[in-house]
């Protein structure tokens, strides 16, 4: 597999890269989480006019027509300053949920047209409190035909949730509760009646909700019963996007603990000289280069037509990184010692982002044993 960049894709990566390095310090970070939105929609803004939001998205619904890779390239970047905005939920996961459902191509490419120019913000609703990382476990329940729908039940932790414009609500249409068959995929306004949000900060400095639908009228996404499927690969994608995104922060994450240990003094000199602590600075340095080529393994085969290959490079990328990205950013504030977890330094807020990180689409335990089945 040649993970060589093209040219033009050399230079998205340094452009996205300068940007975030001018323009997305770890103060203009902490300024952004102290607004109510905890994102900037200037910087929103800014992105749709450079381009970044359509840029992995098909050119019939006005997107580059990139692929998987341009999107890791600015996960990449975004991670290693843990932006703030939602291209995940809303470019990652809604975007790439409206171009993977069948039909109503007009409404698709109204809605990705609005994306791609920052007007749209979108989050996908498809955890419960039972589900665990079952996506096909649901129990919110949608009744209707035709154009007319209502969505009853209540879904957790949806991600930008509160800043959402539109959900897509995965919801029940028949079968039992833990059927493949039967899953809907429906479009929710946010302030739609019959919608109540619980919303809470997250962990990594985003925000979250849970959401109680109550006869809450609902739009078919798609085929009725046949949402599985593109749920399941939509899940798969951000997966793999949120894996660029840790591959972004473990690399700063190292970078500023070398930077620490180059300049720390101790007993006189830089603990940097110490021998135990190169050690663990090497060890730092290849849980990233490992890491990254299972990102560039992971974007390269997000293409391919073998469904159970997507899953198993996609489960495979997860496993490997997650317990790499957490000893790493265990390393990272270790080596800084108690400064290390000080909000006043940006190495804890990674040790935070990583965390969580790991836990996010499914436990390293769960992709080890979906691996697994897949390989059998």
């Amino acid at each position: 597999m040649d993970f060589s960049l093209s040219e033009e894709q050399q230079l998205i990566k340094e452009s996205v890269e300068k940007f975030i390095a001018k323009d997305y310090i770890f103060e203009t970070r902490k300024k952004i989480l102290a607004t109510e939105d905890r994102f900037s929609r200037d910087l929103w803004k800014q992105y749709a006019d450079l381009g970044w939001l359509g840029m992995a998205l098909p050119e019939e619904y006005g997107g580059f027509g990139g692929s998987a890779v341009e999107n890791m390239l600015v996960c990449e970047a975004f991670g290693s300053a843990m932006v703030l905005e939602p291209y995940l939920t809303t470019v990652v996961m809604a975007a790439n949920a409206l171009v993977l459902s069948p039909g109503t191509e007009d409404k698709k490419k109204e809605l990705l047209e609005q994306i791609i120019a920052g007007e749209l913000l979108m989050s996908v609703a498809y955890a419960e409190a039972e589900s665990g990382y079952n996506l096909a476990n649901v129990s919110v329940t949608a009744s209707g035909s035709g154009d007319s729908y209502s969505i009853n039940g209540e879904k957790i932790v949806v991600l930008n949730a509160p800043s959402a414009d539109k959900f897509i609500v995965s919801a029940r249409t028949s079968g039992g509760q833990s059927d493949q068959n039967g899953v809907s995929l429906f479009l929710v306004d946010a302030n739609a009646d019959g919608v109540e949000l619980t919303s809470y900060n997250t962990m990594d400095g985003g925000r979250g909700a849970n959401i109680a639908f109550t006869n809450a009228s609902a739009t078919l996404l798609g085929t009725e019963g046949e949402g599985f499927a593109v749920l399941e690969e939509v899940i798969d994608i951000a997966t793999a996007a949120i894996c660029a995104q840790a591959l972004g922060a473990m690399n700063t994450a190292f970078q500023r603990t070398l930077e620490y240990i180059k300049t720390r003094e101790q007993f006189g000199v830089a603990i940097g000289t110490f021998q135990v602590l190169q050690h663990r600075l090497v060890d730092m340095f290849m849980a990233v280069e490992a890491s990254r080529s299972m990102v560039y393994m992971v974007s390269m085969s997000l293409s391919s037509d073998d469904a159970n290959e997507r899953r198993a490079a996609v489960s495979s990328a997860k496993a490997f990184i997650g317990p790499e990205a957490r000893n790493l950013a265990q390393d990272a504030v270790q080596i800084h010692g108690g400064v290390g977890m000080t909000e006043e330094l940006d190495v804890g807020h990674y040790f935070r982002y990583l965390t969580l990180f790991c836990g996010t689409f499914g436990s390293t335990d769960y992709h080890l044993k979906r691996f697994a089945e897949l390989s059998q």
